[in-house]
């Protein structure tokens, strides 16, 4: 198993991804994303309550939504 990312970590890695061509930032966009939702169980559908108990997390997660529907 891989070692756990913390938020600077996935953080850095957003970072580099927004500089690649649209295509290929969407998709590494994606892996990001889908790394955080198995690390912080990141539920779905959207939970408002888990929100409020992880916010630097749920603002990581939405600003990545964010970028990759732009």
């Amino acid at each position: 198993m891989a070692a756990k990312k913390s938020l600077a970590d996935y953080q850095r890695e957003y970072e580099e991804i927004i500089f690649a061509d649209r295509p290929k930032r969407d998709m590494l966009l994606v892996g990001l994303m889908r790394e955080m939702e198995k690390q912080f169980k990141i539920p779905k559908p959207k939970n408002i309550e888990w929100e409020k108990k992880n916010p630097e997390i749920s603002a990581m997660y939405r600003k990545l939504v964010i970028t990759k529907s732009l």
